[in-house]
């Protein structure tokens, strides 16, 4: 017995000895950072929101942090490749996941497995923006004046038109399926691996409605494409005089997502807070809120618990649908 505590009395002095050395060390790199380069994974194709979002906040984080910060696309699966590849790095917030709330919040209700467990293997940095979809539609496709003729031209040719979207479960599909679940339409869904794709083929006529998630704003002042109305609860800042789905006969229409950015489950909170305060005085710059702006976004700064709690919410609400609707991942 005397040896048995001789050995863990050993055992012990050996292993505060170790926590003693090892914890000044971590404290140590926590303080020391940023000291190398720090890469953003942009769950979406170059052009969409997620990666213009991404590439707005990266130069201003680079002059705060002072070292660079790399910006790569990694698109697919809804956000999933590239969530996939940020839990595989080392947790030390050197690794940033830049998506869409849905990988989060949409996709656990979309797939039946899963590559990762979003709410253990990621935790939230930084809401950086709300972002809105628009209803637009390719005037050349589909002359309707305004939002009520094209849901009554929508019911009343069942099949005949094609809407984009960046993918099943995204957003912009969710916003479909809720305008369809409330008007018993069917058109048919086109999903591409991006919103920028999908545009394109907006622009080309090759579907005829889209949600747009604001990349296309530009073309509706161009006259390339008609904006007939906006998918959240309030009418959008930037587009005041377009009414909400709501206002031409809907209800409790919502399908406004909030982008952000995550690390790896494990990651020192003095890092994410470091990280948190940066990014939230960039959403609050007028050069963010201009670029934003553009693409009718809206800057979301807030702590990282309630942007945990945002998802949360967005997971009750969407995963109803996605059951409702009987939706399938890819």
């Amino acid at each position: 017995m005397k040896n048995n505590r001789s050995l863990f009395s050993r055992r012990s002095v050996i292993t505060a000895a170790l926590l003693a050395t090892a914890l000044p060390g971590v404290a140590v790199a926590q303080a020391s950072y940023p000291d190398k380069p720090i890469r953003v994974i942009v769950s979406f194709p170059p052009g969409g929101a997620a990666d213009q979002i991404a590439r707005a906040v990266a130069e201003p984080l680079r002059q705060a942090l002072g070292q660079p910060v790399v910006v790569e696309n990694r698109a697919g699966a809804n956000g999933n490749i590239a969530g996939d590849f940020v839990v595989k790095q080392p947790a030390d917030g050197y690794t940033l996941l830049m998506s869409s709330g849905g990988t989060v919040s949409i996709n656990p209700h979309l797939y039946s497995k899963m590559p990762f467990d979003p709410t253990k293997d990621l935790v939230p940095v930084a809401a950086a923006a709300r972002v809105l979809v628009f209803l637009e539609v390719n005037p050349q496709k589909v002359p309707v004046p305004d939002a009520k003729a094209f849901i009554a031209y929508l019911k009343a040719n069942p099949g005949k038109l094609s809407f984009g979207t960046p993918g099943n479960g995204s957003s912009p599909h969710l916003a479909a399926e809720m305008m369809k679940a409330q008007t018993n339409a069917f058109a048919t869904h086109i999903p591409y691996r991006g919103a920028a794709p999908a545009m394109q083929d907006l622009l080309g006529g090759q579907v005829d409605f889209m949600f747009d998630p604001g990349i296309g704003l530009q073309h509706v002042k161009s006259g390339k494409l008609k904006l007939l109305a906006v998918g959240s609860p309030k009418r959008s800042p930037q587009y005041p005089h377009v009414p909400t789905l709501d206002e031409v006969g809907l209800k409790n229409f919502d399908a406004d997502t909030y982008f952000g950015f995550y690390a790896a489950g494990g990651t020192p909170q003095p890092v994410v807070s470091r990280l948190n305060t940066e990014i939230n005085k960039i959403l609050r710059s007028p050069a963010f809120v201009e670029r934003m702006s553009a693409i009718g976004a809206i800057p979301a700064p807030m702590s990282p618990q309630d942007f945990g709690m945002r998802a949360q919410i967005d997971s009750v609400r969407y995963g109803a649908l996605i059951r409702a609707r009987n939706i399938k991942g890819d």
